[in-house]
Parts: C-alpha cells; sequence; structure tokens
C-alpha cells in the first residue's frame, strides 16, 4: 500500500520575495500562470490539501472546483512565522541585522528570527498535519498546495531525515513540485522523494 503525495509551492506573491511567512498576501497574475503550468500534466489526485493561507488557498479552491474534488484547508501547514522580519526583504535584512540573518541561514535551528517561530516547534506542527493527513487518505493521490518552508520541512527532515540545521539547503522555487511515495514497511511508513523541482512526465 503506497501514498503518492505531490508538493506545489504556491506562484510569485504580489509584492514580490520577501519573508512573508504569516503575511497573507495574494498571489500575482505571474503566480497564478506559474502554478497553473506546474500542473499541466498533473496525475489523478483523490483530494487537495492547502495552507489556509490565500497565496496558497486561492489555487487550491479553484483547482478543486474545476476537478471536483475535496479540499481541507489545514492550520498546521501555514508558513513558518518569521516574527520581526516578516515582510522585510532579504537584501534589506542583510544591510539591517545581517549577521543576525547569515547565521539564520547557517543554522536555523539555533538561530531563531527575533520574536519568531523557533525551527522545532514548526517541525512538530507541520509533521503533525502530515501524520494526519496520510491517515486519512491511505493508498491514496494527493496534492498539498504549501510555502517553500514546509516543503523544506516535509522533503529534508521528514523523507530524508536530514538534520534541522541544514534544511535551508533545499530551494524550493515559486510553484516548484515535488513528488513523494510513502510506502509501508513492517507497519510503518517509509517516505521515499520521487523528484523534486521537476515538471511531470509527459
Amino acid at each position: 500500500m503506497s501514498t503518492l503525495i505531490d508538493l506545489l509551492r504556491h506562484g510569485e506573491p504580489e509584492g514580490g520575495p520577501m519573508y512573508r511567512g504569516s503575511l497573507d498576501d495574494p498571489l500575482s497574475s505571474t503566480g497564478w500562470q506559474q502554478m497553473e503550468k506546474a500542473i499541466q500534466n498533473h496525475p489523478t489526485w483523490q483530494a487537495i490539501y492547502t495552507s489556509p493561507l490565500q497565496r496558497c488557498a486561492h489555487f487550491a479552491e479553484a483547482l478543486a472546483k474545476r476537478l471536483s474534488l475535496p479540499l481541507i484547508r489545514e492550520e498546521r501547514f501555514r508558513e513558518m512565522h518569521f516574527g520581526d522580519w516578516e515582510g522585510k526583504t532579504s537584501t534589506f535584512l542583510l544591510e539591517q541585522d545581517g549577521q543576525r540573518l547569515t547565521s539564520f541561514w547557517r543554522d536555523p535551528l539555533q538561530n531563531t528570527p527575533p520574536n519568531g517561530e523557533p525551527l522545532q516547534q514548526f517541525q512538530q506542527r507541520v509533521l503533525g498535519g502530515w501524520e494526519d493527513m496520510l491517515a486519512q487518505h491511505p493508498d491514496q493521490s494527493l496534492l498539498l498546495v504549501a510555502h517553500s518552508g514546509v516543503i523544506r520541512m516535509l522533503l529534508g527532515a521528514i523523507v530524508l531525515n536530514m538534520p534541522l540545521n541544514n534544511l535551508s539547503r533545499i530551494v524550493v522555487d515559486y510553484a516548484g513540485l515535488s513528488r513523494v511515495r510513502v510506502d509501508h514497511v513492517g507497519g510503518a511508513p517509509l517516505p521515499r522523494l520521487l523528484f523534486h523541482a521537476a515538471p511531470y512526465p509527459t
């Protein structure tokens, strides 16, 4: 018995790149186009999961309606909260708080953004959402529309068993697509990465 999960990052939001975190900006027109292109050759899904933030949820809602699929909004798949850095670009932060930002890039486990969400806390909520999703949809094919931090956590810490301080080494671009297969071996789930940041086969 296997479960297939496609992980799709949202496209470009209005306002461009920044530490957006909990901010709820909508997709730009380019962002919509990026996501539509990413799923052109999509397989058959049984359900769509999404972060409740509108840069993920609006596209997921439209897609679920178009495909007549159930849509599940999961609060635990919200982006990591970046505290005082939210709404600021990396260029601005490098000028104003460069040492702290570069320390975060090198080791996010030990260098939480000021007033931000600790990485271990973020891991626990994302893991809880992931485990519940798998339990509710055994042997199905799912789409999860989420954020770069959520996808990085799922791929790095859960699928590849990477140390938390190395997660920033995984790049997840706008509308980046990855696929994970979760097999059940000896009664326990065994996740495997099938592809990352690649288009669906034609």
